[in-house]
């Protein structure tokens, strides 16, 4: 095991920490926790690369990671009315329909390398901010109303729908390419 899998698996380890603390409206503990966490992302990544440990174990690890701290994350603000339900559901429906592709494609024994696409690393940066800012606005700014935060939204949106778009043009030109 790796430093940059031990940061991917620390990662998981506290997502569970940062639904009690949204829970509890611990807002401040949960921004900070959501930020270490983000941290290690970015940290894991860069150490697997620099250090030259990528491996097999941290392809899998690190998407799973990020999927569940975005997820939980979402689904626990949506659920508490802090993030509007709409952008839960389009973020949670194009990590499900990247999840079906795979299993289909798994299904009809066609090979594929999980590669992330640039304008996927785009939507997890803005999905990661959308939460960092509602977070802070929550942690640090109670009762101040920041309505520009909806551009923020719609940006996610946006590139969330774009980027499930790519990934179902490229599941789709593999089953076609392999017809």
């Amino acid at each position: 095991m790796n430093i940059p899998n031990i940061l991917s698996l620390l990662r998981i380890i506290l997502v569970p920490v940062i639904v009690i603390f949204l829970m509890e409206g611990s807002y401040l503990k949960a921004l900070i926790v959501f930020s270490l966490s983000g941290f290690t992302d970015g940290m894991d990544g860069f150490l697997a690369r620099i250090l030259k440990q990528q491996t097999k174990l941290g392809a899998y690890l690190d998407p799973i990671a990020d999927k569940a701290l975005l997820t939980s994350s979402f689904l626990t603000l949506a659920i508490m009315g802090i993030l509007p339900g709409w952008l839960t559901v389009i973020v949670i429906s194009r990590d499900c329909i990247i999840l079906v592709g795979i299993a289909i494609l798994t299904i009809m024994s066609i090979s594929f390398e999980i590669q992330p696409v640039f304008i996927s690393k785009v939507t997890t940066m803005l999905q990661l901010l959308t939460v960092l800012v509602v977070l802070t606005l929550k942690g640090l700014a109670r009762g101040i109303d920041y309505n520009w935060v909806y551009m923020l939204y719609w940006l996610t949106a946006l590139f969330t729908i774009l980027s499930g778009l790519v990934y179902l043009v490229r599941g789709i030109q593999l089953i076609n390419h392999q017809e």
